[in-house]
């Protein structure tokens, strides 16, 4: 009987070893991931006959490798040699920018998963930048994207982005500028490799059922931001090869003189010397940004509603139309799902950009909308949120945060230290489901620690027990923070 190497692979990549286990244990691991009420989804390797991957919603991937066949995966996956079917040698990472000679190079606010090692340098960079789009033949919503996007890393098969049309979440593996390793090549042709920039994008789908059904992209400002991505580089709004074809169906002519010769936006069913048919019949204006208004700005002379309107507790419509403003004028990486007509962080932090963009500061930089930064957005006028790379990072110190807790949580409710720092901190709690944003106030009390060691117990806070989650950050906790939420941590 054949044993297995079983192991836990967790949302930051790191990665748990449970020892051996039978094929019993394997086949109902498969059967449970098989009913149709379990959100478990079971992928065969690639290239490793009898090894199993079960993709997990909460952002876990379970591993299961033939004992004897391949070396345990117990260690963190590194990728080495070539990809699969792709003849794509693993070079270095770039240099961690933001933004790069021609456009973006990491997009604010995605996910960082992996250690960005998925490609190298373009073959013909002089030929047009296009985008690639496929479709993951797996569930959406919940964390299948860590999941899904830990799967493609193990069979060595990366996209440099992944996107959840459910969640609008975004995961970034590997940058913009370099290959990616998801498509074959045609021939000696290393379609990867193709164009100033061939950025492919793994969206979590099934072709059958087109993503686009029911989805509105004014709505989705984590695909704007991908968007906005692929226009710094050129990138055409439109779909050279026509619409991708319905999926099943016949299969549609592959133009090497199209792929070669043309930029844009391009189906899996698309690209030469490939054999897939996804992404299925999308609606290209939606892909493209349009059919939803696009989060253009309201027509001037809109009057300004009132200041009760917003802040905490507000639910409205004019939440909504704030969130939709901010985000067409740069708002959107503040935005892990689409503006709504509850008042949260996203809103508060995305207005307190934009009057820093116009040069406010103190109580007019406040985060609630006035009748001047109203009468701004609904007239298009001043000046628009700078990208992440134009302000910096925020640099957020581990010895700060610790003296605010010293100081604030046995002080009166309301107390701060440190605000700004530890604002930062709790906008990310809030993010992560484990804080109230009522409560990310700038002041380190007793919620904002219970919240940061309901952080520290979590897998991808590090799985730390007893004093290690006492709620007080450390260095290593606060890094993978930061990883997941844009800042920097410093000691």
């Amino acid at each position: 009987m054949t044993s297995f190497h079983a192991a836990i692979v967790h949302p930051d990549r790191s990665t748990t070893y449970c020892g051996e286990v039978d094929e019993a244990h394997v086949a109902t691991a498969r059967a449970i991931a098989l009913l149709d009420h379990t959100p478990r989804f079971v992928r065969e390797h690639r290239n490793r006959p009898g090894s199993l991957f079960v993709l997990r919603d909460d952002g876990d991937l379970d591993v299961y490798e033939p004992v004897g066949v391949e070396a345990a995966p117990h260690t963190p996956h590194t990728p080495t040699g070539t990809g699969t079917g792709t003849g794509e040698a693993v070079l270095p990472a770039t240099a961690e920018l933001l933004s790069g000679a021609s456009g973006t190079v990491w997009i604010p606010g995605a996910i960082r998963i992996g250690d960005g090692s998925i490609g190298g340098a373009m073959d013909t960079p002089g030929n047009p930048p296009r985008v690639t789009l496929h479709t993951t033949e797996s569930p959406a919503g919940g964390r299948y994207l860590e999941s899904l996007s830990s799967y493609l890393i193990e069979v060595s098969c990366e996209p440099q982005l992944v996107y959840c049309p459910v969640t609008d979440r975004v995961a970034q593996l590997g940058p913009l500028d370099e290959s990616a390793r998801a498509l074959r090549n045609d021939g000696q042709r290393r379609t990867n490799r193709e164009g100033k920039v061939n950025i492919q994008i793994e969206v979590l789908a099934y072709a059958k059922d087109p993503w686009t059904t029911g989805w509105d992209p004014a709505q989705k400002p984590g695909w704007g931001s991908v968007l906005a991505a692929a226009r710094s580089w050129g990138v055409p709004d439109e779909f050279p090869a026509g619409p991708p074809a319905p999926y099943p169906g016949p299969d549609k002519p592959r133009s090497r003189s199209v792929w070669q010769n043309s930029g844009g936006y391009f189906g899996h069913c698309d690209v030469p010397g490939n054999d897939h048919g996804d992404p299925g019949a999308l609606d290209t204006s939606k892909v493209l940004g349009g059919a939803g208004g696009g989060g253009a700005p309201p027509a001037a002379g809109d009057a300004f509603p009132g200041a009760d309107r917003f802040g905490p507790g507000a639910v409205n419509e004019y939440v909504t139309r704030l969130g939709r403003m901010l985000v067409s004028r740069g708002g959107g990486r503040f935005y892990r799902v689409g503006p709504g007509p509850e008042w949260g962080t996203a809103d508060r932090r995305a207005t307190e950009a934009f009057q820093h963009a116009q040069g406010w500061t103190g109580s007019d930089a406040d985060g609630i909308p006035g009748p001047t930064t109203w009468e701004l957005l609904v007239t298009g006028r001043g000046n628009d949120i700078p990208d992440a790379a134009d302000t910096g990072t925020p640099r957020i110190s581990v010895a700060h945060l610790v003296a605010a807790a010293e100081a604030d949580i046995p002080a009166p409710d309301g107390h701060t230290t440190h605000a700004d720092e530890v604002r930062v901190v709790e906008d990310a709690l809030v993010a992560e489901g484990l804080l109230d944003a009522r409560y990310a106030d700038g002041s380190y009390g007793t919620r904002t620690r219970d919240a940061y060691a309901a952080w520290q117990r979590s897998a991808a806070g590090g799985s730390y027990t007893g004093r290690a989650a006492d709620g007080i950050p450390g260095l290593s906790s606060l890094q993978r923070l930061a990883a997941r939420h844009g800042f920097t941590a410093t000691p």
